[in-house]
């Protein structure tokens, strides 16, 4: 498997995007026992994109649906599970381990967004949040949008219990075994962006729980993490 993955629906010349995999090394920093190692994992993944590591700018994820616009490089903004920008050389960048990395694509006014949406992050509609700040900062109408799903824990692999399944339309939930039930949050995130208007939604369908190229809290709790970038040249 490649280094960096990307979604080919959303290649374009002024969007940057890519979903590192364990070729790099783990990017997170927060269970890391090396983080030096993590770092410059961190800066071979924006060089794989020819992006200046200085750049990097971390969504601090707390599973909700906040978002924050980015008008210039930052280190981190803490508590925020989407980031905004409409400005070349910023990369947006956030971490992930069944989670699922969400890329939002508005050709027409040259923004991007990245959403860091889990169970929690899902059930607040963390993606349309990131699309209606678009859409009041930088004026992105939803049938102009390109999404992106990345590598996130699929379907068929992502047991909850009833009190997690009980929050989610039965569409999107199907009986596994005893008192467990399986959650698409792939399938779940595609339909909140359409019915806010975005047809055109992309899934690479590649699930974190099966593919060792990716770490994945559930098959291996160890702190490791992908990564994913979102820039614009």
């Amino acid at each position: 498997m490649s280094p960096v993955l990307q979604i080919p629906e959303l290649k374009a010349d002024a969007l940057i995007h890519g979903f590192s995999t364990m070729e790099l090394g783990s990017v997170g920093l927060t269970h890391a026992k090396d983080p030096e190692a993590v770092r410059e994992s961190r800066r071979r993944f924006a060089a794989a994109l020819n992006l200046d590591p200085d750049t990097l700018t971390v969504a601090g994820a707390v599973h909700g649906a906040q978002v924050a616009r980015v008008d210039a490089p930052a280190e981190s903004i803490q508590g925020v599970d989407a980031l905004i920008t409409d400005r070349p050389g910023i990369a947006l960048f956030a971490t992930y381990a069944d989670c699922y990395p969400i890329v939002l694509w508005d050709p027409k006014h040259r923004a991007a967004g990245l959403v860091h949406a889990g169970w929690r992050g899902t059930e607040a509609h963390v993606a349309t949040a990131a699309l209606a700040a678009m859409a009041k900062e930088f004026g992105t109408q939803p049938e102009d949008v390109k999404a992106g799903i990345g590598p996130g824990i699929c379907g068929n692999c992502y047991e909850v219990g009833a009190d997690v399944a009980e929050r989610f339309d039965p569409a999107f939930v199907n009986q596994s075994s005893g008192e467990r039930y399986l959650l698409d949050l792939a399938a779940a995130n595609t339909a909140q962006l359409n019915a806010a208007g975005v047809s055109d939604v992309f899934n690479l369908d590649l699930c974190t729980k099966e593919s060792e190229a990716l770490p994945s809290h559930r098959r291996d709790p160890d702190g490791r993490r992908f990564g994913a970038i979102v820039a614009l040249r």
